[in-house]
């Protein structure tokens, strides 16, 4: 029986990130560390050795390694945003919003989260959730607007309904706007000639799910109150010990728990065990599912609760990975063999119940956890044999929004509408079903028992009523699959998880579910509404997916009383 393997960073009292290993996960990282010790992966990483995934990667790689030294490079940052954020809190402008999608909000949202700090995150285009942002109070509003490429249809929209919002207040949106964007983007341009409040030019050597300590991550957080020089801190303690050549790196012991177990267990169970980080789980997800979801390959990131079934009947193709409380309890850990003598690292030999359970366990500060898994995730491409920095499928969706914003047709006529809900799927797919319970049924049978899952994609309001009904669906379909539920809210779910829905491994089949809006909020300077651009977006999705030859089921409901039916159906087998 493999021992357990425990690992961290820091002295053995003040660990800033520790990581742990049992089981499988433990015989992966056995099995993989002494050749990435031989290669020297941690430091060439560190360096910023373009070369790491291999040739072909190198000129794709080039400009996305600035990630690395960000808790150096981004101290520039904090006195012009201690000056701003004072300028503004003297002026009344205390309630921040951030307009920005995956990785330019998922870092915000868990760093203000994790520390109490007020953020209203604006990610979503159901116009429900854009309506509720414009009628809140806009006199104390500064609003963020992040985008990388300065082109992302829903900041851009947003931006636009929020400008015309403050100017019908009689308001002069230019004081109330920041911008944070790659230099001399479309969006960095317009800010200046708009003589927007403040624009912060993020380094452009940084992806998006690499962001967290960059503008991108740090603009809106500061502005909200955080002090995010202490962030800065946190990762620059951890930062040298993921840079050593040592079997005791957390970087590497993470990367190869995650990519090189045999055989691989392909999907990653997100626990929060009471880590007291926000929401930090949807973060990793978008950093594993983007970063390594390609070329047919890739692992599967599913955010669970304690409770999911998941964790009851976990396989061999499953790895739970905790999200731990760091403690200082090592207790019955006793140096291995191959870690003797090694610094921060110690193997427990004894504890043989937690070693014949496979899983793995990370804690650290949120700084440190930041670099942690952005280190482990790059290695873990390495190990994947895929470049961890590009996202080569997500185009396709934006292509096909673009389509069908300019007049192209829906994919289908509705099959059938059973009980307010209007079922839209393949003829092949649905296999004659006539009700929404057997409908789901000839989807689910579509799951490849091995290595399937379902990805359940939800355009609806994730703050709103629709929330609440969708609560239990993702555990209740787990239970009725004995398969990995994600779950996902539109559009949302594009800049994080949807590359891996159309370039990782071919196994997902999608349950899309849509709604009608109860109210059109305008996009102004734009031929389309937010209610028009939600339903291009998961029609181009939704086109994408069955043009790869994903099955696709698209249920659309108009009414919450037909969305309380439909998530009580979903959990109801048919024979």
């Amino acid at each position: 029986m493999s021992p357990a393997i425990v690992t961290w960073a820091g002295d053995e009292e003040t660990a800033v990130v520790e990581v742990s290993a049992t089981g499988a996960a433990a015989q992966a990282v056995r099995d993989a560390v002494p050749a990435l010790l031989e290669d020297t992966v941690a430091s060439r990483l560190a360096a910023q050795d373009t070369g790491l995934w291999g040739e072909a990667h190198t000129p794709h790689v080039v400009d996305r390694l600035g990630w690395t030294d960000l808790h150096e490079t981004s101290r520039a940052l904090v006195e012009r945003l201690t000056v701003l954020r004072g300028e503004l809190v003297a002026e009344g402008l205390d309630h921040v919003v951030l307009a920005g999608m995956g990785g330019s909000s998922l870092a915000a949202e868990v760093i203000t989260g994790s520390l109490g700090t007020p953020l209203t995150v604006l990610d979503s285009t159901a116009p429900t959730q854009v309506e509720r942002v414009l009628e809140g109070d806009l006199a104390r509003t500064v609003l963020v607007v992040a985008s990388r490429s300065g082109t992302t249809v829903e900041t851009d929209s947003h931006r636009r309904a929020f400008v015309a919002a403050l100017q019908a207040a009689g308001r002069d949106p230019a004081r109330h706007v920041v911008v944070v964007t790659k230099p001399g983007s479309p969006l960095e341009e317009l800010a200046r000639e708009e003589g927007y409040r403040a624009v912060f030019s993020a380094d452009p050597r940084v992806g998006g799910r690499f962001s967290a300590l960059s503008a991108y991550g740090l603009v809106p957080s500061a502005l909200a109150g955080v002090d995010v020089s202490r962030l800065l801190d946190e990762a620059a303690e951890v930062a040298p010990f993921l840079a050593e050549d040592t079997e005791a790196n957390p970087a590497l012991v993470l990367a190869a728990a995650l990519a090189a177990t045999d055989p691989l267990r392909e999907t990653v169970l997100l626990v929060d065990a009471g880590s007291g980080l926000y929401h930090f789980g949807a973060w990793a997800e978008q950093l594993l599912a983007e970063s390594l979801g390609k070329d047919g390959r890739g692992l599967v990131p599913v955010v669970v609760d304690e409770h999911a079934p998941e964790l009851a009947a976990r396989g061999d193709r499953t790895l739970p990975v905790l999200l731990t409380p760091l403690t200082d309890d090592d207790s019955g850990a006793e140096l291995d063999d191959v870690a003797a003598g090694a610094r921060r690292a110690a193997v427990s030999a004894d504890l043989d119940a937690a070693a014949a359970t496979t899983e793995v366990t990370v804690a650290g500060s949120l700084g440190g956890m930041f670099l942690l898994w952005q280190h482990a995730v790059a290695v873990a491409g390495r190990l994947l044999g895929v470049n961890p920095f590009d996202q080569p499928d997500v185009e396709a969706a934006k292509e096909a929004t673009r389509e069908f914003l300019g007049g192209m047709p829906s994919l289908e006529p509705p099959a059938f509408t059973d009980s307010g809900v209007e079922v839209r799927a393949p003829r092949g797919l649905l296999a004659g079903a006539r009700t929404v319970p057997d409908a789901v049924t000839a989807l689910l049978d579509r799951l490849d028992p091995e290595h399937g899952y379902l990805a359940v994609l939800a355009y609806l309001d994730r703050e709103g009523r629709a929330a609440d009904l969708l609560r239990g669906a993702r555990n209740a379909l787990a239970e009725r699959t004995g398969r990995p539920v994600t779950f996902g809210w539109g559009p949302r779910y594009l800049h994080s998880t949807g590359q891996l829905h159309k370039g990782g491994p071919p196994h997902g089949v999608f349950l899309m579910i849509t709604g009608g809006a109860p109210a059109h909020v305008s996009v102004p300077g734009r031929d389309f509404d937010f209610a028009e651009l939600v339903a291009a977006q998961a029609d181009a999705d939704a086109r994408v997916l069955t043009g790869l030859g994903r099955p696709v089921l698209r249920l659309r409901v108009d009414t919450p009383d037909a969305l309380a039916w439909l998530t009580g159906s979903l959990a109801r087998r048919t024979t």
